[in-house]
């Protein structure tokens, strides 16, 4: 315990340290970023030879023929490549669970920065830790990507990840459950809606319909957004039928059927995509040379690293769940393809807590067949609208909080180029990467 107490205590110092940087940027001049090609995160072909206008956090000017404030500081963009700053939309924070240490957590968001992830939905986590994240990022009190959370899942008794869940049986007999959760103000309440029954998993309880609908209602009457998990499409419909917001899930467990799509796409009703916590059991099994990929080099501690490789794969190798998820991700791949062909909302997310499993997550978009344009603005716009902020985040467009990505490389021609991150801008703010707590920096316990 005194050990995790002074890691903690040191990796606080080294945050105060770093958080300096944003404090003084509010006070600098304007950065005006020249000469860069734009890929805006709306959908649109990049443009070149643009000019960025950042003053007061914010986009203020975007174009080729920008008048920039007066003693304005200016960067050359020549060969570079703006994209806004990446978001995932579904993260469960290491830090906060039995077992973990709340140091983890503080790495794990410098690594969401360091990956060029600007933005991130804790979609269930121990309601006093991420709150207590939450809090210190938006106070400037640390440096991390944008924290919106959920604290604790809803769901029936026993229902799934009911451990340190709200449960709830009866509306009127449980509704002070409901508030006690709403008093934490969750930027998005998260249902839990999966009874299993396939692959490895026994059936266990999930919500009546019409309670579901009891809880979604209310939240909403307290101005509070809706996501759900779910896994097949007959939950999926309930869940739209009961109001819902936001699906926090593909369809993993059978193809969708063409009356899905159709209404996704009118509805447009934002799905997370969340390939890469599926594809990641048969990935370490059959190909643990990832882990020498420099982002994931950089953000996991060697001994994190060395585990995964030794222990973790082994038990991984020995789980029918392995094999399940090797047949069922390509089934959510596809469906995760029509449902862009057909105009529905695809959000990125990873169901992870670490940044390169945003590059992961994009290269899975795009090997089933989405087209790396697509795959950016799944990464930036839709995860914007997932939570409700399109005014304020998702795209480089005048107006907007200044969350942007310059890289080295084009990845509309090749997704990987996405890694290539030159440099990090976060409300306006460049964030000094050298200065993160990470192995990369020689910060390794």
């Amino acid at each position: 315990m005194m050990r995790n107490m002074h890691r903690w205590n040191s990796l606080l110092i080294v945050l105060g340290l770093v958080a300096l940087a944003p404090a003084r940027a509010s006070g600098q001049p304007a950065l005006v970023i020249d000469n860069i090609t734009v890929i805006d995160g709306t959908g649109s072909p990049s443009v070149t030879g643009v000019s960025i206008v950042i003053d007061g956090g914010r986009f203020r000017a975007v174009g080729k023929n920008v008048d920039a404030p007066p003693g304005a500081e200016r960067l050359d963009g020549s060969g570079k490549f703006a994209i806004p700053g990446l978001m995932d939309m579904h993260v469960h924070l290491r830090g906060g669970r039995a077992g973990s240490s709340p140091v983890d957590g503080l790495r794990a968001l410098h690594g969401y920065l360091y990956s060029g992830v600007t933005s991130i939905y804790d979609a269930g986590n121990s309601p006093d830790f991420i709150f207590a994240l939450r809090d210190q990022e938006r106070s400037g009190e640390i440096v991390a990507p944008r924290i919106f959370a959920t604290g604790s899942v809803v769901t029936a008794p026993g229902g799934h990840g009911g451990r340190g869940a709200v449960t709830v049986e009866d509306f009127a007999r449980d509704r002070k459950k409901l508030d006690e959760h709403i008093a934490r103000k969750p930027d998005i309440l998260k249902i839990t809606q999966d009874e299993h029954g396939w692959g490895t998993r026994p059936l266990i309880r999930h919500m009546p319909v019409d309670l579901l609908q009891q809880v979604i209602r209310y939240y909403h009457e307290h101005g509070i957004r809706t996501t759900i998990h779910t896994s097949n499409e007959l939950r999926a419909w309930d869940a739209i039928y009961a109001g819902i917001d936001t699906l926090a899930h593909p369809v993993i467990q059978a193809p969708v059927s063409e009356r899905y799509l159709n209404m996704m796409g009118v509805k447009r009703i934002p799905q997370v995509s969340t390939l890469t916590i599926g594809d990641g059991y048969g990935r370490l099994v059959d190909h643990p040379e990832f882990l020498d990929e420099p982002l994931y080099r950089a953000t996991l501690l060697p001994s994190a690293i060395e585990r995964l490789r030794g222990a973790t794969r082994r038990e991984w190798e020995e789980r029918r769940w392995t094999q399940w998820m090797k047949v069922m991700t390509p089934v959510a791949q596809e469906n995760l393809r029509l449902l862009n062909e057909a105009g529905g909302i695809v959000v990125l997310g990873t169901d992870q807590s670490l940044g390169p499993a945003v590059h992961r997550e994009l290269e899975l978009l795009v090997g089933g067949g989405i087209s790396p344009l697509d795959a950016i603005r799944m990464a930036t716009l839709h995860g914007a609208i997932f939570l409700g902020m399109e005014d304020e985040l998702g795209t480089i467009q005048v107006g907007k909080r200044a969350d942007l990505v310059l890289l080295d490389a084009d990845p509309t021609v090749d997704i990987d180029n996405a890694k290539k991150i030159h440099m990090v801008i976060k409300g306006g703010a460049v964030i000094d990467r050298s200065k993160l707590a990470l192995p990369v920096n020689g910060v390794t316990d």
